[in-house]
C-alpha cells in the first residue's frame, strides 16, 4: 500500500472514531427534525391581533376599514372617531391601542392625500403602511370617479387582465416559472458544495493545526513528504465528510418512513388535503403538473448530475488546499481568521453572482466568465449547467478548475512544508510570500 493510502486510511478512521464526529453523525439529523418542527410550531401559532384605533372626523373612510374586520385578521379597526383625539394619543403612548389612524376633515378629495396620520410608539410594518394606504386610496378613487359620472361598474368590467402563454420556437408549450426551477436546483446544489467546503475545509485546517501544537507533526514527516501528508488530509477528511453526509441522507429517509408507516403521518404535500378537493385538483391543474413534469424531464439532468461530482471534488480539493496551508501556517484557529476571509469572498461572490445575475441572463458574460474562474466556478457552473451549457464551456471550465487545483497544490505544499515546523510566529502575508521561494 502506498504511502499517501496509509494517510488516507489514517485521517479516515481517526476522524470517524472522534466522538465528536459520531455523536453529531446521529444527533444532527435529530437536531434537524427537532428544529423544523419548533420552526413549524411557532409559525402555527396565531398571532395577538393588534388593535388600531381610527379617529375620522370626515367620516368617509372608517367604515372601509371596520369591514375588514373578522376573527383571523392580524389588525382589529375600532371606531373611536367620537373619543377626544388628546384621549386618544394619551392612549397610544400608554400603549392601549398599537397605534392611532387620525382623518381629518377635508373640503377637496385631495387634501386627504398627506394629511392623513398614523400614531404610534414604534414604526409600523410596511405591509401594514401599504395595506392602510391601499385602503383609503381606493376609496378616494372611487369618489372621484362618482364625482366625474363615470360609471364605476363599467371601468373595473373594463379592466384587462393578460395572461400570456409561453411557447417555444419548435412549437411546444411552455411554463411559466421554469427559470426559477432551474436556478432552485443548481443553487441548491451549489449551496450543498459551500457547506461541505466551509465544514469539512475547515476541519482539514484544524487537524493540521492540532498536529502542529501536539508536535506529532514532527514525527510524521520523517517517514512521509509533506505534499504526501497534506493530500492524504484533504483525501481522508474528504472521505469522511461523505461518509456522514450518507449516513444523514439514510437517517432522513428512515425518519420520513418511520413517521408514514408507525404514526399514520403522511409526510407528502398534500397531507392535509381532502380527497375531494384533491381530485378536483389534479383535474383542474393536470395539464399544468405534466408541461411542468415533461419541463423538468427536459433538463440536462445527467449533466447536473455529473457535474455536480465533478465541480464537488473539484471546488473542495481546490479550496482544501488553501485550508491546508493556513492550518500549517498558523499555531492556533484565533490567527487563522485574516487568511480565512479572502477564501471565504469568492465563495460568498460565487452565489450573489448565481442568484442575481445567472437567473437573468445565464448565457450573458458575467456569468459565462465567472464559471470559468475555477474559484468561482464550482458555484456559478452549476447554477448554469440546468439552463443548458455548451460542452466546450464545461470542458475549459473543468480543465481550467483541476488545472488551479494542481497549481495551488504546488504552492500549497510549499507553504505547509515550511509552515508546518514553525512555531511561536505569527506570519504575515509578506512572510508567507517568502516561504514560496523556499
Amino acid at each position: 500500500m502506498s504511502i499517501i493510502s496509509l494517510i488516507i486510511k489514517r485521517e479516515f478512521i481517526s476522524k470517524v472514531r472522534n466522538k465528536s464526529f459520531i455523536v453529531m453523525t446521529f444527533l444532527s439529523p435529530l437536531l434537524f427534525v427537532a428544529l423544523a418542527g419548533f420552526v413549524g410550531y411557532l409559525s402555527s401559532m396565531k398571532a395577538d391581533t393588534k388593535q388600531i384605533a381610527i379617529h375620522d372626523e370626515s367620516g368617509v373612510f372608517v367604515q372601509e376599514f371596520t369591514a375588514k374586520n373578522n376573527k383571523n385578521a392580524t389588525y382589529k379597526y375600532l371606531d373611536l372617531s367620537r373619543i377626544d383625539l388628546k384621549s386618544l394619543k394619551d392612549s397610544i403612548t400608554n400603549e392601549s391601542y398599537e397605534g392611532l389612524l387620525y382623518i381629518p376633515k377635508a373640503v377637496d378629495t385631495k387634501d386627504f392625500e398627506n394629511n392623513i396620520q398614523f400614531i404610534s410608539n414604534n414604526s409600523p410594518s410596511i405591509s401594514f403602511t401599504e395595506k392602510v394606504q391601499y385602503i383609503i386610496a381606493s376609496k378616494l378613487t372611487k369618489t372621484n370617479l362618482v364625482k366625474a359620472n363615470l360609471d364605476t361598474l363599467a371601468i373595473n368590467k373594463a379592466k384587462a387582465i393578460v395572461n400570456i402563454n409561453l411557447t417555444k420556437a419548435s412549437g411546444e408549450e411552455s411554463v411559466k416559472g421554469l427559470n426559477e426551477i432551474k436556478i432552485g436546483i443548481g443553487g441548491a446544489f451549489g449551496y450543498l458544495i459551500m457547506m461541505f467546503i466551509i465544514i469539512y475545509g475547515n476541519m482539514v485546517m484544524r487537524s493540521v493545526i492540532e498536529e502542529k501544537t501536539s508536535r506529532i507533526v514532527e514525527i510524521i514527516i520523517s517517514s512521509v513528504k509533506p505534499f504526501q501528508l497534506m493530500i492524504g488530509k484533504i483525501i481522508g477528511t474528504s472521505l469522511a465528510g461523505l461518509l456522514q453526509f450518507f449516513i444523514w441522507a439514510a437517517i432522513g429517509l428512515s425518519l420520513m418512513f418511520a413517521a408514514s408507516t408507525f404514526f399514520g403521518v403522511n409526510v407528502s404535500p398534500t397531507a392535509k388535503i381532502s380527497p375531494e378537493l384533491m381530485q378536483a385538483a389534479q383535474q383542474e391543474m393536470a395539464g399544468t403538473a405534466q408541461m411542468y413534469i415533461k419541463e423538468l424531464w427536459n433538463l440536462p439532468i445527467a449533466s447536473i448530475l455529473i457535474g455536480f461530482v465533478v465541480y464537488f471534488i473539484g471546488g473542495y480539493f481546490l479550496y482544501s488546499s488553501f485550508y491546508a496551508a493556513i492550518g500549517a501556517a498558523v499555531d492556533n484557529q484565533t490567527d487563522s481568521q485574516q487568511f480565512l476571509l479572502p477564501i471565504m469572498m469568492p465563495l460568498i461572490l460565487a452565489v450573489y453572482i448565481g442568484f442575481f445575475t445567472v437567473i437573468n441572463d445565464p448565457h450573458g458574460t458575467v456569468a459565462v466568465v465567472f464559471s470559468m474562474i475555477p474559484l468561482t466556478s464550482p458555484i456559478v457552473m452549476l447554477m448554469r449547467i440546468p439552463f443548458g451549457v455548451p460542452l466546450w464551456q464545461i470542458a475549459i471550465s473543468v480543465t481550467l478548475l483541476f488545472a488551479s487545483f494542481f497549481a495551488v497544490v504546488w504552492f500549497a505544499a510549499k507553504i505547509y512544508r515550511i509552515g508546518i515546523l514553525m512555531y511561536g510566529k505569527k506570519p504575515s502575508w509578506l512572510e508567507l510570500y517568502k516561504w514560496l521561494k523556499y
